[in-house]
């Protein structure tokens, strides 16, 4: 997914790997990136998801706005499951070895909450957009 992040050096837009929990979506970035302090600073976010296509009448994908904070205990332990089903090549917790596991004791995990999704579909006519807004009642 590609993240947007707002900062003291303005706007900002990475790629990151994610999984989803429901409309929850975890991620991870070391501490040090761009987007990761501008996240220390504004939770505010937006994303996107989508695949690279070259036919335009097919585009499907996710455009979202919401809050992306660190998570920490149990919740940190569950997003690190949960990426491990999804992405084999880290193992499940605890179970990645040499650089892999350098590299993931070093990074930080994070929750992005969707408040707004909106759903592009373009097969459903070019530009259509539907919105699901995921705000508590």
């Amino acid at each position: 997914m590609t993240l947007a992040t707002q900062g003291d050096a303005g706007i900002w837009a990475a790629a990151v790997f994610y999984v989803n929990d429901s409309l929850t979506l975890y991620f991870l970035s070391s501490p040090g990136s761009r987007h990761a302090q501008d996240l220390a600073r504004n939770a505010r976010v937006a994303v996107t998801i989508q695949r690279d296509y070259d036919d335009w009448p097919q585009i499907v994908g996710i455009q979202a706005e919401g809050e992306a904070v660190e998570v920490a205990g149990d919740e940190r332990t569950r997003a690190r499951s949960l990426y491990g089903d999804k992405f084999p090549l880290i193992g499940s917790a605890g179970s990645a070895t040499g650089a892999i596991a350098q590299a993931l004791a070093k990074v930080r995990w994070y929750r992005f909450t969707p408040r707004r999704l909106y759903l592009i579909d373009n097969s459903l006519g070019f530009g259509h957009r539907d919105q699901l807004d995921c705000a508590p009642a």
